[in-house]
C-alpha cells in the first residue's frame, strides 16, 4: 500500500479504501480503475474549447464522441450524440467506420459500447475514474455467491436473471449465461413479463428501486412479494423460507443521486410551488414514486418537457446537470423548471468527465497515442451481448 506523504506526518494510516476513494490507488477487481496516465491541461487554460475543436477537427470521422445526457454542458457541446447509456451504445454500434468511439460517460457504458461495436473499434473513457457506484454495488463474486444461496433454497432454476443496464459487464454476462436479459429504466416492464414468461421468480440487479417500482406500480405486484437481497450478510439477510415465498428478489444496491430524493422534497416543493408537476425517475425510492404525478426514464423526462403547455411547472427529480440544461432551454417558453431537492446534487462521478480530461484524450488521439482504452474479454463479452440481444428480442 502506498501511503501520502504531507508536510506533517500522519497520525493515522489511510486504508486501502481511502486510497482508492482519493484516487491513489487501484483496486484490479473493481469495475473502475483511478489511474489516469498523462498530463492533462489546465482546467483554467482558456484555449481549451478552442483546442478541443482544434483536435476534433484533426481527427475528422476517425473519431464519434458520445454524451450522456449528465454531462456537463462543457462536454456536451463536442458531443456528436447525446442520449441515454443504451441510446448511446446504439449510435456508437450504428458509426462502424469511426475507427474511435469516445464515450463520455461512465465505466459501464464504454463496456456496453465496446460490446456492441466492432471488433477494429476502440471505445475510449476519457477518465477511467469515471464509474458508477450503482454498478459497482454488485461485483461477479457477490452475485456467484448469491446464485449458491438461491440454489441451496431450491429455487435457482425458478429464477430469471434481469439486469439493469447500469451494471457491469460482469453481471450482464452473468445475467446472459444464466437465461436473462438486460432491461433499461425504458423496458423493465417488458423484460420483467419476459421474465415471469420464463420462470417464478426474478433476481433483480443491481438497482433496488427500478425493480420494485416496475414490479408494484406497473405489473400489479405488492410490496411483500419483493425481498431485498443484501451481499454484505449471510445468505443476504434472508431466510430459504422468504426467498421461496418472494416473486422479486431486489438486489440491495441504488444510484447515489436518484436515492437523495425524499418524500418530504415532493412535500415540500409542493408547498413552494403551487400546481406543480413533480417529475421523478424510477431509480427513485418508493416512496417518492408513489407521490410524484409523473415517472419516467431520462429520455421520458426530456419528452414530457418538451409537451408541456407553455407557463406550466415542473420540479425534476433526476441528476442536476440535466434538470439545468432543461430549465435553460424551456426558459423562452415560460416553463418553470426547478430541482426537486434544495440540496444541489450531481452525479459525482459523471462529473469526472471534463473538459480538460476530453482534450487530452482527443490530442492524444489526434497524435496517435490510444488513451484509456476500454476493452471486455471475449468470454465476458459473448455472454453479455446474448443478454444485451435478449432484450433487443423484447416484443
Amino acid at each position: 500500500m502506498r501511503v501520502v506523504t504531507t508536510a506533517q506526518p500522519l497520525d493515522v494510516q489511510p486504508t486501502p479504501l481511502a486510497l482508492l476513494l482519493l484516487g491513489r490507488e487501484a483496486d484490479p477487481k473493481s469495475e473502475r480503475g483511478v489511474e489516469c496516465p498523462g498530463d492533462l491541461p489546465a482546467p483554467s487554460d482558456p484555449d481549451l474549447v478552442e483546442r478541443a475543436r482544434a483536435a476534433k477537427e484533426k481527427l475528422g470521422d476517425k473519431v464519434f464522441i458520445l454524451g450522456h445526457h449528465y454531462q456537463r454542458d462543457e462536454v456536451i457541446e463536442f458531443a456528436d450524440v447525446t442520449g441515454d447509456s443504451f441510446k448511446l451504445a446504439r449510435d456508437a454500434a450504428a458509426r462502424p467506420d469511426a475507427e474511435y468511439i469516445v464515450f463520455c460517460g461512465v465505466h459501464f457504458m464504454a463496456e456496453s459500447a465496446d460490446i456492441l461495436t466492432g471488433d477494429d473499434q476502440q471505445v475510449i473513457l476519457p477518465d477511467l475514474a469515471a464509474g458508477c457506484s450503482m454498478a459497482d454495488m454488485a461485483s461477479a463474486e457477490q452475485v456467484a455467491e448469491c446464485w449458491d444461496v438461491l440454489t441451496e433454497a431450491g429455487i435457482a432454476e425458478q429464477v430469471v436473471p434481469v439486469s439493469y443496464m447500469n451494471s457491469s459487464a460482469d453481471i450482464k454476462a452473468f445475467t446472459g449465461k444464466h437465461g436473462g436479459t438486460i432491461c433499461t429504466s425504458s423496458n423493465a416492464k417488458r423484460a420483467l413479463d419476459w421474465a415471469f414468461e420464463q420462470g417464478e421468480k426474478v433476481l433483480f440487479l443491481p438497482d433496488q428501486h427500478l425493480g420494485r417500482n416496475t414490479a408494484v406500480r406497473d405489473m400489479g405486484l405488492s410490496l411483500d412479494d419483493c425481498v431485498v437481497y443484501n451481499p454484505h450478510k449471510p445468505n443476504g439477510g434472508l431466510t430459504a423460507e422468504q426467498l421461496r415465498a418472494a416473486k422479486m428478489i431486489l438486489w440491495r444496491g441504488h444510484c447515489s443521486v436518484h436515492g437523495r430524493f425524499s418524500l418530504e422534497s415532493v412535500e415540500d416543493v409542493r408547498k413552494r410551488i403551487p400546481d406543480v408537476n413533480v417529475l421523478v425517475h424510477p431509480e427513485c425510492k418508493h416512496e417518492v414514486v408513489a407521490a410524484a404525478d409523473h415517472v419516467g426514464s431520462t429520455e421520458y423526462i426530456i419528452k414530457a418537457l418538451e409537451a408541456a403547455p407553455r407557463g406550466s411547472k415542473w420540479a425534476i427529480g433526476t441528476e442536476l446537470n440535466l434538470v439545468r440544461r432543461l430549465a435553460n432551454r424551456f426558459a423562452a417558453e415560460d416553463k418553470e423548471i426547478v430541482f426537486l431537492d434544495k440540496t444541489v446534487c450531481f452525479c459525482s462521478t459523471m462529473n469526472r468527465i471534463d473538459l480538460p480530461h476530453l482534450v487530452w484524450t482527443l490530442e492524444s488521439l489526434a497524435a496517435g497515442k490510444v488513451v484509456n482504452r476500454i476493452e471486455v474479454d471475449r468470454e465476458t463479452e459473448s455472454f453479455a451481448k446474448l443478454a444485451l440481444e435478449r432484450m433487443l428480442a423484447l416484443p
